[in-house]
């Protein structure tokens, strides 16, 4: 792997925990999916539940 290739999936991999972190602090219930491709995160999806009383 290339010097150039590692340090992009480093950054796509910072992006994308940034992007977690910030999902899981919006979040109650539900969850969180990351989708990957060849090492990188491609996509991510979020379902959320709302819980009525």
């Amino acid at each position: 792997m290339s010097r150039e290739t590692s340090q992009n999936k480093d950054e796509n991999l910072e992006a994308a925990l940034i992007e977690v972190r910030k999902l899981l602090g919006e979040i109650k219930y539900g969850s969180v999916t990351l989708v990957v491709q060849d090492g990188v995160v491609v996509q991510i999806e979020r379902q959320e539940k709302i819980r009525l009383k």
